[in-house]
Order: structure tokens, then sequence, then C-alpha cells
């Protein structure tokens, strides 16, 4: 994580995103000309990480995967913890999958891992930039999975949700999707629906990174012309497209969805 600008994260809550990749500079100039971000090389994590900045906030981080590091290329949401020994434990011991770590990383310590249904995603213990999921900059985070309460209890038993207090989390349901809170603020959408074992990848159980943009057609155009390729979002958004990068990563690119709970 970048180390200017730094807060303790709220536990439990998404705190970032980040994509390993074969290639760094290729995937900065892909992810520059699609979302116009620049890129700062000076944090913490050591040679070969990079942290993307929009209008000059940190957003994302790009990093260049260890060959001696089985991670995929996928966008993958991080979520804070105060002991990520702890929370390793609670995913193994609820069926899931960890694949990396704990390891440590720059001033914090990692893990990565996939839930019971195979979608990706982190562990991260220490400090984090100022971000939070949903807000301007950082993208909006959703998770299409089997079966949405399934995958909340799941989730809720891994990072204490629901949870009263000054750092709580509130877990609602709402239209067949079940929405986590963060002082009444949504930091995460769970969507019921994918299929395991579908070919299509856009339709298996992954965490969604949705980025927001002011003109999502436009920016699947310079997706395609950098080297990606784009389609349609099955969601209920027309302005919306999912595309997959040159290395395979997917994410989707969106107009106006802030704090909005639909799509997938």
């Amino acid at each position: 994580m970048p180390t200017t600008t730094e807060a303790p994260p709220v536990r439990g809550a998404p705190c970032w995103v980040n994509l390993l990749v074969g290639d760094l500079s290729a995937a900065q100039s892909f992810y520059a000309a699609v979302l116009g971000w620049k890129f700062d090389d000076s944090g913490t994590l050591g040679e070969g990480f990079s942290v993307a900045l929009a209008d000059g906030r940190p957003v994302a981080g790009i990093g260049a995967r260890s060959p001696f590091l089985a991670a995929p290329t996928v966008w993958t949401p991080y979520f804070a913890s105060a002991d990520v020994d702890e929370t390793v434990d609670r995913i193994r011991e609820r069926g899931a999958t960890v694949a990396v770590g704990p390891i440590a990383v720059g001033e914090g310590r990692a893990a990565i891992a996939s839930d019971r249904d195979g979608a990706v995603f982190g562990v991260w213990e220490g400090a984090t930039p100022v971000w939070s999921s949903g807000a301007d900059a950082p993208p909006w985070l959703e998770l299409w999975t089997r079966d949405a309460f399934e995958a909340a209890l799941f989730y809720g038993e891994v990072f204490s949700w629901p949870r009263p207090g000054p750092d709580g989390i509130d877990v609602a349901y709402e239209e067949e999707q079940v929405v986590a809170r963060v002082a009444g603020r949504p930091m995460a959408v769970l969507s019921g629906g994918a299929v395991g074992s579908a070919p299509d990848p856009r339709i298996r159980p992954r965490w969604i990174v949705h980025f927001e943009v002011d003109d999502a057609s436009r920016a699947a155009a310079q997706a395609d012309r950098a080297g990606g390729e784009t389609f349609p979002a099955p969601g209920v958004r027309a302005s919306e497209y999912v595309v997959r990068d040159p290395e395979g990563a997917l994410f989707t690119v969106a107009e106006g969805i802030g704090g909005s709970g639909s799509g997938g």
C-alpha cells in the first residue's frame, strides 16, 4: 500500500483493490489509456509495484507478479484485518481456500484466498490509503456469486458482519441482494445468479470491480484500441461494459455507479 495519506481501515471492510500482472509496463499503458490513470512507483511495496492515481488520489494497485507466486491475473479486493493469521484461520475453517500467505508486503501483511464458490479476494493487515469503495475515484465492489445469502454468511463469519460500534458494519437484504454498509454508506453488494461451471468467466462467481467513468462507451472503445476486449454488461445499466484486459483480467467501466446497488 502507498504510504502517503494513510489511515487505519475499517476492520472487515474493503480497503483496496490490486492487480498482479506479468508485464507491468504494458498494464500501466493499458489502464492509462482506458481510465486515464497516472502511476506512482515510489511506494513501500517495493520494486515492481505501483499505485494508480485518479485525479491525484490513490485508487488501485498494479504489481508485477513474481514467477514464484501462484496468484491469478484478476482484480482482487482486499478486506482489512487486525490479525491476518486469525482471518486466514477463519477462511480455512469455513471450507474456503488460501492460495497465498500470509506474507509480509511492504509495511503490512497480506493473504490471497478464494471463497467457497471460487471468488478471489485478499486480506490486508496494516495501514492503507484514504480510500473507500463507492467514493468518487475508488471503485464500486460487487460479488457475483451463486447464492448471495450463503455468501453473506461466509463473509460475515470471516470478517464479523454485521458489527455494531464506531467501526460497525451493517448488512441488509434489498431486492434479492445483500448490501454491506459502513456508517450508512454501501461498501459492497452481494448478488446471486452466478454459475460456477460456466465456460464464460464473466458469469462465474467473482468479485467485480466497477470503475466509474464519465463516458463508458468511450472507455470501452479505448480498451478495444489498447488491446483489450469489451462486452455489454449483463446488468440493468446500459452505460456499463465488461472489459477484459490484455492479460485476461476482467473489470467493468460504468457511469454513475457511486453507491448504486444494482448491476453485475
